[in-house]
């Protein structure tokens, strides 16, 4: 009990020094904090711009992509042409020898993106690889639109073999074409399909059971073409119900419309074929062998992580987040070893200015033991203050930037790759293959930066550390003072 009142008493009387020790500790310990804090808030806002993408850390996408370049189909391996032909076909084109000029047109066309499909089973097989807790498949489609009135054709001018006669072809006659991206997804897996329940604006998800025919539509597409919760909508000649309107996250291959997976396959004729399976891990130590895993037993599988796809997330979001696991890290680091020092600094000037005082006390017996554990206990509490202090500078800073709305930017680049269709005209692709529609652009994301309890007990104890630091230091010189020399000593 006496080293505990005499250690109070003399933190009171040197009340200057402690609490300058203690000030420098709280400054290490607030730059800790408020770093982390506004670290981790970073982070949590660039998974929020990814979640809707793969789901961060767990999940990826399986696709088996086909590249068409400048020099198109010649461009193509013998293995490549064939795939190609057995997916996509001669791609959409309408035949119009059997018909009457004059006669109405109504038909949909149904074509793959440039992800090619595979057989549904596949979802099954990637299912039961070590580390996948659950795999579902979808399926993206271009759905045509083809509508008009069936003009008098000029047989003497030939259009691009494969697709649509030339302009002028057609006569005076109007034929449309409207394209649209559907997505076909599983209703029993709502956390990992290709649009989830979060999306939603407004309206409903599927029932896991009954009604095939339900759409859910983008804000984008029900905006422009004036589509409610409850509507109707054709697609394949069947009439489906608007169930919800969902958002497109930047940076996704967004659709306009998506449908039960199963009533896709059916209206568009590609019975047990899918496009892409969405795969969660059990853990994210598995993402990566799994990944691997996938990419060996799937032929031409193309493996998309969230790690992945932060590397295409820019914008003041990323160049931020980069700054700070940097500069602010090292900051931190910085100011957290400038307070120990100056603590230690600061606890030896406070002993050479206690030489007769500590030498009176080792005369009138304590031993060397005791005068260190006096000196440290000190350091101790000097540390805890400024710990204590730094945890509620750093906690109070990062509310203070949490409540002033920060926010940031955060955009995805136009994909190179992607082509958007001329008006009124079928989707660009060779043989039917459209590109995926790459929802670009930039998205303003909320910054919160609330400070982790967990890291404010950390910072409290690197405080406490050293305070034991700098008592360790002082310690050591009080120990070796001789009681006699230290009485003649001149304070």
């Amino acid at each position: 009990m006496f080293y505990l009142s005499y250690m109070l008493s003399e933190l009171r009387r040197r009340r200057g020094r402690t609490i300058l020790t203690a000030v420098g500790l709280a400054v290490g310990v607030a730059l800790v904090v408020t770093v982390n804090a506004v670290s981790s808030g970073l982070d949590t806002a660039q998974q929020k711009v990814l979640a809707p993408l793969t789901g961060v850390g767990t999940d990826m996408t399986v696709t088996r992509p086909l590249t068409i370049g400048s020099g198109g189909f010649a461009d193509l391996t013998p293995a490549e042409q064939r795939r190609l032909r057995e997916q996509a076909g001669p791609g959409p084109r309408l035949s119009l020898r059997d018909r009457e000029p004059g006669s109405k047109i109504d038909v949909d066309t149904f074509a793959p993106t440039s992800q090619l499909t595979f057989a549904s089973a596949e979802t099954r097989e990637v299912a039961a690889i070590d580390g996948v807790e659950r795999a579902a498949g979808s399926l993206r489609l271009n759905a045509v639109h083809i509508s008009g009135t069936v003009p008098e054709i000029d047989v003497t001018r030939r259009g691009v073999p494969g697709g649509p006669p030339p302009g002028g072809a057609f006569g005076d006659g109007g034929i449309d074409f409207t394209s649209r991206s559907v997505t076909g997804v599983d209703p029993a897996a709502p956390e990992i399909a290709a649009v989830t329940p979060s999306q939603l604006v407004t309206g409903s998800w599927f029932s896991a059971t009954g009604k095939p025919r339900q759409a859910i539509v983008s804000s984008a597409y029900a905006g422009t073409e004036g589509i409610a919760v409850g509507d109707a909508i054709s697609l394949g000649g069947k009439r489906f119900t608007v169930i919800g309107i969902a958002s497109s996250p930047i940076g996704g291959t967004a659709s306009d419309v998506y449908v039960k997976l199963a009533t896709l396959q059916q209206v568009a004729g590609y019975a047990k074929q899918v496009n892409a399976i969405h795969v969660r891990a059990e853990s994210t130590d598995d993402v990566a062998p799994v990944a691997a895993k996938v990419a060996e037993g799937l032929d031409g599988a193309q493996v998309t992580t969230a790690a992945d796809l932060a590397d295409r997330v820019g914008g003041s979001l990323r160049d931020t987040r980069d700054l700070s696991s940097t500069l602010g890290t090292v900051l931190a680091i910085v100011g957290l070893v400038a307070a120990v020092l100056i603590a230690s600094l600061l606890t030896l000037a406070s002993v050479s200015k206690r030489v007769r005082e500590l030498g009176t006390l080792k005369a009138l017996g304590w031993s060397r033991g005791a005068v260190v554990r006096q000196i440290t206990g000190e350091s101790l509490v000097q540390g805890l203050l400024g710990g204590v202090a730094g945890a509620v500078i750093g906690i109070g800073v990062a509310l203070a930037i949490d409540a002033s709305g920060w926010t940031l930017q955060a955009s995805v680049a136009a994909d190179t790759a992607s082509a958007a269709a001329p008006a009124g005209g079928p989707p660009v692709g060779a043989f039917g293959l459209g590109r995926a529609a790459i929802t670009t652009g930039s998205e303003t994301v909320d910054i919160a930066t609330s400070p982790s309890f967990a890291m404010v007990l950390a910072a409290v104890g690197l405080a406490v550390l050293g305070g034991l630091v700098a008592g360790a230091a002082g310690s050591l010189r009080a120990a070796r003072l001789r009681p006699a020399v230290a009485l003649r000593t001149v304070e």
